[in-house]
């Protein structure tokens, strides 16, 4: 564990039944710590909600190892907002953040850190290669990333939330209130020095993968919405677009009715109407989205809540959370829980 000041270095994992294969990259963490000559570490592993044993893993390496502390969330709160918990625990002046699944590998933590003593403010993993994923998210993530350029999201392409990032960066991200969050894409808004790392991303070692298809589509629409307002102009150009074309429509059905012509074909008739309803719906879709963030960021309620945090072999129930905290009262906050007291 670091000291009260900081530890040097911060690995946060958010873990979602990930039970069968934790000692594993508990184990090429540790390894990994120790390849890159790192001594004052802590490693945070969040589970979000979890049906498997992944708590009960997580008590007995955290008896085991000092430098471990469980977060144990009150419910799924998803991939996002697990990640959060962590980094908001997390004291080091350096914080890794990987998947618990070892798609991505540990090992680099060696050449990210490097690269950070090189003067990078963000080490962030770009895959050369997805190795066993099937076709379909091959092409999805593909789909996603050219997408997100088309609207100026500001993202790299075949980037995840693998990343090593310094202080500086976790505090600025932490301090961002949104309720419906993209790791990736709030790093990448920071700015400052964000260097790439090239990588094979590898298959997971046990189980299978948490995202769904619909739980894709839902991190795709948190990316566009929360970071480019490109859908409402489009639907504000396609309105006017099918209003010229009903225009024209009209503007032709007036010709024929003043020229003797009666105008034949419900079939037509309805195609255009089902046209203009889908259009439309289309726009009110796009603008719900929008308004429904609008309503999840005023009712202002806590990102998560941290159900316990087990370290150094003690247990402690927390009576709030850490979303709304600064760095320096979430140290404060965490020493007290180390100590058994409830804030």
């Amino acid at each position: 564990m670091g000291s009260s000041t900081g530890a040097a270095l911060s690995i946060v994992a958010p873990c979602y039944d990930e039970g069968a294969g934790l000692r594993a990259f508990y184990d090429r963490v540790i390894a990994a710590c120790s390849n890159s000559h790192v001594q004052d570490y802590e490693i945070i592993l969040v589970d979000d909600g979890s049906h498997d044993n992944t708590w009960e893993v997580l008590e007995e390496l955290a008896v085991t190892d000092h430098r471990l502390i469980g977060v144990r969330l009150m419910r799924n709160y998803g991939h996002q907002l697990a990640s959060t918990a962590g980094l908001a625990v997390s004291r080091g002046h350096r914080v890794m953040l990987i998947d618990a699944d070892l798609q991505d590998p540990p090992e680099l933590l060696v050449d990210m850190l490097r690269l950070m003593d090189e003067g990078a403010d963000v080490v962030y993993g770009k895959r050369t290669l997805r190795a066993g994923e099937t076709w379909f998210k091959r092409a999805s993530a593909a789909a996603f990333y050219r997408l997100a350029h088309l609207l100026k999201v500001p993202i790299p392409s075949d980037t995840g939330d693998f990343r090593l990032m310094n202080r500086r960066v976790v505090d600025i991200l932490l301090a961002m209130p949104e309720q419906e969050r993209f790791i990736r894409g709030m790093v990448s808004w920071i700015g400052g020095k964000q260097v790439p790392l090239l990588y094979q991303r590898c298959p997971r070692s046990t189980g299978k993968s948490k995202y769904s298809v619909i739980r894709m589509v839902n991190l795709a629409a948190d990316a566009v919405t929360g970071f480019s307002s490109a859908p409402l102009r489009f639907s504000l150009w396609l309105g006017i677009g099918v209003g010229l074309i009903a225009t024209l429509l009209l503007a032709y059905t007036l010709f024929e009715w003043f020229n003797g012509n009666t105008i034949r074909g419900w079939t037509s008739i309805m195609t255009v109407i089902c046209l203009f309803a889908g259009v439309q719906l289309i726009c009110i879709g796009i603008i719900g989205e929008y308004v429904g963030r609008l309503l999840k960021e005023t009712k202002s309620r806590p990102l998560y809540i941290i159900d316990s945090i087990v370290a150094r072999g003690q247990n402690s129930p927390v009576a709030s959370d850490f979303s709304r905290l600064s760095h320096e009262g979430r140290q404060r906050a965490l020493r007290r829980m180390l100590q058994g007291r409830e804030i």
